[in-house]
């Protein structure tokens, strides 16, 4: 393969995940009004969205792996092939939590509405953002654009342990309405799961750029913080 068709590859290797993130942003989007209005046939989209999703996944796989095989990349293209295949896995899982959000819609729209301590469409709003974020950042192959993405999964963290606690305290107060707040918590939780999977990708973002591996950050921070205080109590 010449270096002309090489590259060609990894410019279409690319767009592939770029039409790819389109749908899993859209599917998040999809499920989240489909929440608001209670609307099984955005829940039905959803789910016809996942299988576009799914397939995407198994061919930019494939791509990658092909090319991985016939070039033997090395150095910034290497980097960029491995972060594509470990952002095209986290893609696929947000289209994952979006259909989990639309089907625990298809659950609650046969109950009674019900008022929540729990505001859904703001740790959507923020979660989106943060995966549109993170495939700019990739786009632009900007690191410290990613960077600043690693902070904001904090207060999605903090959203959704409020929520957590909120939803129990009506599921042991108002029995009644427990399937109701059980169904919000699991959506809660889809969507912090969503804001890590745009965490990870700006972590593979960094990866490829920098060559910096910053998995497990808020580990080490707190390891580091530790050790600190210790430090100076000693």
């Amino acid at each position: 393969m010449t270096r002309i068709r090489f590259q060609q590859s990894l410019e279409n290797l690319k767009e592939k995940l770029l039409v790819e993130a389109g749908l899993a942003e859209q599917a998040v989007q999809r499920a989240i009004e489909a929440y608001r209005k209670r609307d099984l046939s955005i829940c039905e989209l959803v789910s016809r969205g996942e299988i576009d999703i799914n397939i995407l996944e198994r061919e930019i796989d494939q791509a990658a792996l092909d090319l991985l095989a016939m070039e033997q990349p090395m150095a910034g293209d290497l980097r960029f092939i491995l972060s594509v295949i470990k952002i095209n896995a986290e893609l696929e899982r947000v289209g994952n939590a979006a259909k989990t959000i639309s089907e625990r819609v298809r659950h609650m729209e046969r109950m009674a509405a019900a008022e929540l301590p729990v505001n859904i469409p703001r740790m959507a709003e923020l979660a989106s953002e943060m995966v549109r974020m993170s495939l700019q950042a990739f786009i632009e192959a900007d690191a410290e654009a990613a960077r600043s993405i690693l902070t904001m999964d904090d207060a999605v963290d903090a959203m959704n342990k409020a929520a957590f606690k909120a939803l129990i305290k009506v599921m042991e107060e108002q029995s009644h309405l427990a399937p109701q707040a059980l169904n919000a918590l699991m959506i809660s939780r889809a969507l912090e799961r969503v804001a890590d999977h745009a965490t990870n990708i700006a972590e593979d973002v960094i990866f490829w750029v920098l060559g910096d591996d910053v998995r497990h950050h808020k580990s080490v921070n707190l390891l580091q913080q530790q050790q600190d205080k210790g430090e100076t109590s000693a």
